[in-house]
């Protein structure tokens, strides 16, 4: 069987140093927000060129915390797309605010700045953008909306770790950045975990509080929440973190063979101007999509759909979000993309055979 993702493969990539680690943590007999968190912290931080990191649950919770954090709640609207994974939306809702979901644009799917003024009030108070399967998300178009208009950026980088805009790494140009580190990503624990990153000290310190019950001192100075890192998790994500340049680099030359392979009437990943792509996902557009899977897994391959419907169209969502005017780009995609198998321990070898077999039914 050929894998969608394997995070498997890597546990035993790095099997001995995991290991040692967790015996680690449990010798400590400190299990929670303890010192594996804080070096994680402090080690991310420099990684992403921010002054500050906060571990915290999981990435939907980054999302939430980021928000309230940043004030942002009942009456007020936050401004993102509708072609990602739910949790954007939910961490929206979470944080008691509107979501506002605009269109993407055809040729790499994130959000397309031209659509943010359809949606604009005076209710807006934040942007997300999704930088989606590695790729950066439109982040000049966007940062000169949210300056034109007075509103917050927040990158949600969960699909792209170590992903660079120019010579900055996402996650340090937004107000915050919000990661998911669940065991799929380029930077995955073995099990749920999310970290946020700002070089606004102010927001930092509020953070810090937010995700334990608005503790300073361990009294509640505000309402806070119980969205804590565990100590195994975070001593992982800090092996895994040393490697992530380095797996990042063997996702892209996979990429760069699927490239190679795949037949012209496929439409393979492109790569946005001054960006580098992290290849979280490997996700091109075809005819017959579904005859695609079907035969894939008739192989013993198991290929993947990001996204089989967007948010507005799954039924706890249905007829209730604010949109743009059209999401017509977005509906489309759900009918003709894939996602073919990549990680960094996938071989070449595996990759050519499953380039071979989609050319050969596409």
């Amino acid at each position: 069987m050929i894998k969608f993702a394997d995070p498997s493969a890597q546990y035993r990539s790095y099997k001995k140093r995991i290991d040692a680690a967790i015996n680690r943590v449990l010798e400590s007999e400190k299990y929670i927000l303890g010192e594996e968190v804080e070096k994680l912290e402090d080690e991310f931080a420099r990684y992403i060129g921010t002054s500050n990191a906060i571990g915290v649950a999981n990435g939907t919770d980054a999302i939430e915390i980021s928000l309230r954090a940043l004030e942002i709640g009942v009456g007020d609207e936050v401004i993102t797309v509708s072609h990602t994974a739910v949790a954007t939306v939910a961490a929206i809702e979470a944080a008691g605010a509107k979501p506002v979901l605009v269109d993407v644009d055809p040729r790499f799917f994130t959000l397309d700045p031209k659509k943010l003024s359809e949606v604009l009030s005076k209710k807006t108070k934040a942007i997300i953008l999704v930088h989606l399967y590695g790729n950066s998300g439109d982040i000049e178009g966007t940062s000169a909306f949210c300056k034109k208009n007075n509103l917050y950026l927040i990158e949600d980088v969960s699909q792209a770790h170590g992903a660079k805009w120019k010579d900055r790494r996402l996650g340090s140009i937004g107000e915050i950045g919000c990661f998911s580190c669940f065991p799929t990503k380029n930077l995955g624990a073995i099990g749920d975990a999310g970290l946020i990153t700002t070089n606004n000290e102010e927001i930092a310190k509020k953070i810090f509080m937010l995700r334990e019950y608005g503790w300073k001192e361990r009294v509640s100075q505000i309402i806070g929440r119980n969205s804590r890192l565990d100590e195994i998790q975070a001593a992982i994500l800090r092996i895994k973190l040393e490697y992530l340049d380095e797996d990042n680099k063997k996702r892209k030359i996979l990429a760069q063979e699927y490239d190679s392979i795949l037949s012209s009437n496929i439409v393979t990943p492109e790569v946005r101007k001054q960006t580098s792509h992290v290849y979280h996902l490997y996700v091109v557009q075809l005819d017959q999509r579904d005859r695609v899977l079907d035969y894939l897994k008739q192989q013993n391959i198991i290929a993947g759909i990001h996204y089989p419907l967007a948010v507005h169209q799954q039924p706890a969502y249905l007829n209730r979000l604010k949109t743009s005017k059209t999401l017509v780009i977005t509906e489309n995609l759900t009918k003709d993309i894939i996602s073919l198998p990549i990680y960094p321990e996938l071989p070449l070898s595996k990759v050519e055979q499953v380039a071979n077999l989609v050319n050969k039914v596409s």
